[in-house]
């Protein structure tokens, strides 16, 4: 059975940084795409970051400058640092995990950035 599961999300205040980790059992790490999206209240999913096994990564607008991800192979995790959070990075923050042509989401974590 394939779990993907997030967790970290909070209440941060402007400027302030968080660590999103996402946890995967399950799955095939080591050919799995691993991407971090998020979904701010009224709008589309949109992508952040994504990241291959061998650590290739690529960014959207929307991550690029302020975030980082990166992973850990031996224990089938992705992390997505986020730094100087602003309020318009509030959203529900989603893992999703493609092997193939199969895809797993998890169920999401919420940031809110607020003072």
């Amino acid at each position: 059975q394939v779990q993907v599961v997030e967790s970290g999300g909070g209440l941060v205040q402007p400027g302030g940084s968080l660590r999103l980790p996402c946890a995967t059992s399950g799955i095939i790490f080591s050919i799995a795409v691993m991407g971090w999206y998020r979904q701010a209240p009224g709008k589309q999913r949109e992508l952040v970051a994504d990241i291959t096994s061998g650590s290739r990564t690529n960014y959207a607008d929307s991550g690029k400058g302020r975030s980082t991800i990166s992973n850990d192979n031996a224990k089938k995790m992705v992390y997505l640092q986020m730094n100087s959070l602003k309020p318009a990075d509030t959203a529900v923050y989603y893992c999703r995990a493609s092997v193939g042509r199969a895809e797993y989401w998890g169920k999401g974590t919420l940031v809110t950035v607020s003072s």
